[in-house]
């Protein structure tokens, strides 16, 4: 339990502190993680201080990790050199200019499920819709967080529920069982929830009115967003996606008077910059969790939510409660999944558990986790590109927070029974 202890240090610091205070900007949460990373380097015995260092660096280093920090320098090139050009205004005219006011949430949902679904990565999806989630809300006085938090639960949608996405390759693969049926039985419980939250974003959607367009829309300007989302719906990698992108907001941005060469470097050096924050909470994130995992932490968990299973219910919970756990001591839903899958199959196996509903649990609530904590790359992702605290986003994020209920509530009335 004690090694736990540094993930109860940065919550009191940060949550309790500008809970306290009433206002989440009080405490940055660079300032958070930095006094937690210190007192977790300071109580890890065992070993010397320099060793202790050493491996919070490489946690705070892993191949996935740097990995997502090279996205967020390329999106955040990609994002302000678009912005500087103009692509995010004419995107947000198209868009009012498509959608009438009250269906302008319920649309970005759909979107935002429907790209993830097809490109199987939740980053990605929010990479390219949160810029056009920000200047939409700008543009019709609606709340930012709101139209940010659209984008973050569409995007655990196919994070989800897609056959390409890494977190249902992983749970598929350690519950051995096929993506196709864990995608019929992810389908029962994803979908009501999905629904649920599609009519509230139309109730909600009510109250937003857009203004006609102000100009005339210069359609080349939306063609880097429609080129990246075109190439990730087929594939392809995403930092390649990402060059594409810049490059062709080089060419238009020049072409259409934007700005020349050096205003373009310009634009993608401050968007480079604008990352910064974000790259250095992810990496003292990994370093802190990766202290929390050497000294036990991680290990400590699992074995108590597992010593007092009895039968097939309780055994569903607590494969439940380990993956969510072990997510938000790692931040990552894909490493959750890997780290629990191997002891949750053996539950499984012991208590008579169908495969095809473990992995469809083990998926469900490591995405559920994933988008509710505020250091996870999605919310820090879209909380960087929409300029806003990720503090902010958490209230408005319906999607996980409704699936959590939708798939907690499969597991009570043993649904869907023929998986069951």
């Amino acid at each position: 339990m004690f090694a736990l202890s540094p993930l109860i240090v940065f919550v009191v610091i940060y949550l309790v502190i500008s809970a306290i205070a009433r206002d989440f900007y009080k405490v940055p949460l660079t300032v958070a993680f930095m006094i937690a990373s210190i007192y977790a380097i300071a109580i890890s015995g065992g070993f010397p201080l320099a060793k202790r260092i050493e491996h919070f660096s490489k946690g705070a280093s892993t191949g996935s990790l740097i990995l997502m920090l090279w996205i967020f320098v390329m999106a955040g090139a990609f994002a302000n050199s678009a912005k500087e050009m103009g692509s995010i205004d004419t995107t947000v005219q198209l868009t009012m200019s498509v959608l009438p006011g009250n269906m302008l949430l319920a649309g970005m949902f759909l979107a935002s499920c429907f790209i993830s679904l097809s490109i199987g990565t939740s980053v990605g999806t929010i990479v390219a819709l949160t810029p056009i989630a920000a200047g939409v809300a700008s543009s019709t006085g609606a709340d930012v967080a709101l139209f940010t938090a659209v984008i973050v639960g569409g995007s655990l949608f196919g994070d989800n529920l897609s056959f390409i996405s890494d977190t249902t390759i992983v749970a598929t693969s350690t519950q051995q069982c096929k993506l196709s049926d864990k995608f019929k039985v992810n389908f029962y419980i994803v979908l009501p929830a999905a629904l649920i939250v599609l009519a509230l974003y139309v109730v909600i959607g009510g109250q937003i009115h857009s203004p006609s367009p102000a100009s005339e829309i210069q359609y080349v300007k939306v063609l880097p967003y429609l080129v990246v989302l075109v190439m990730a719906i087929f594939g392809m990698n995403v930092m390649a996606v990402l060059t594409v992108g810049l490059l062709m907001t080089c060419v238009i941005g020049i072409l259409t008077g934007s700005y020349d060469l050096f205003g373009w470097f310009g634009a993608m050096g401050t968007g480079i910059s604008n990352m910064g924050e974000l790259i250095i909470i992810t990496m003292m994130a990994g370093g802190l969790l990766e202290i929390i995992r050497l000294n036990g932490g991680i290990d400590y968990i699992i074995s108590k939510l597992t010593a007092r299973v009895s039968d097939k219910r309780g055994a569903e919970l607590s494969i439940a409660a380990l993956v969510s756990v072990v997510d938000v001591c790692t931040a990552n839903n894909t490493v959750a999944i890997l780290t629990v899958g191997e002891i949750s199959k053996k539950i499984g196996d012991r208590y008579g558990i169908d495969s095809r509903k473990c992995a469809s649990i083990l998926d469900t609530f490591s995405c559920c986790v994933q988008g509710l904590i505020p250091y996870g790359a999605q919310v820090l992702m879209a909380a960087g590109l929409a300029s806003v605290n990720p503090i902010n986003i958490l209230p408005y994020l319906y999607y996980p927070m409704v699936l959590s209920v939708v798939a907690l509530m499969a597991i009570l009335l043993r649904y869907p029974r023929k998986y069951s």
